[in-house]
């Protein structure tokens, strides 16, 4: 199994998709990227999920986000469970779920954890930046759904500190207050943030979210 840490460049791949075969890099070309995984096809929480993301399409085209899932099913399974998918959650998919039957990708991406289960993919979910960077890591059991408002978030969060030299404070949502990163002197602070600053403490200086008008 591949470690992945931050920082890393996500490995590269070629799979068979519901919208055809994906090379991942350059698929993603110069967008963000959402990479997660699926324990299997035709199962409730997934169905779930799957048709929350399609629902949050719109969010993640906005913030520049392509998104791709996949499961350890082939391609015609995919297919008629989209099907399934599209009727229960009321929505349409419309991004690809990737076709993994060998397991080449889980394994590359160590989304296989045996102590698990050994043939099913956990909930991983990987974000990745334009430059194929790895910037998230967010891994669950396959009996909890993940939380997509709270993904999207991480991603404001991520664009937003990318750029700046801000970072993101406790249960912080786009629009609030930020903290001035510790290599910013304190003197320095009304060259990057002319809407000012509080310091609370010499290492705690907050300033209003840079990117908002």
């Amino acid at each position: 199994m591949a470690t992945i840490r931050l920082g890393d460049v996500a490995p590269n791949f070629t799979a068979k998709s519901t919208e055809g075969e994906i090379d991942f890099h350059k698929w993603l070309g110069d967008s963000w990227g959402v990479l997660f995984s699926h324990p299997a096809d035709y199962t409730p929480v997934c169905t779930t999920e799957l048709g929350t993301v399609a629902k949050y399409k719109a969010e993640f085209d906005k913030r520049n986000v392509k998104v791709v899932a996949l499961s350890v099913d082939g391609i015609e399974s995919h297919n008629g469970w989209i099907n399934d998918i599209n009727e229960t959650q009321g929505t349409t998919v419309n991004f690809p779920i990737l076709a993994d039957e060998d397991r080449k990708v889980s394994v590359l991406y160590d989304m296989i954890h045996p102590n698990a289960d050994s043939q099913l993919t956990v909930r991983s979910v990987f974000v990745i930046a334009p430059d194929k960077t790895v910037k998230l890591i967010i891994t669950y059991p396959a009996s909890t759904g993940r939380n997509f408002d709270e993904l999207l978030r991480v991603i404001d969060s991520l664009q937003l500190t990318a750029y700046h030299k801000v970072a993101t404070p406790a249960n912080w949502n786009n629009g609030d207050d930020c903290v001035v990163v510790p290599a910013v002197a304190t003197e320095d602070i009304p060259n990057y943030f002319p809407k000012g600053f509080k310091e609370i403490k010499p290492y705690l200086r907050i300033t209003p979210q840079p990117n908002l008008n």
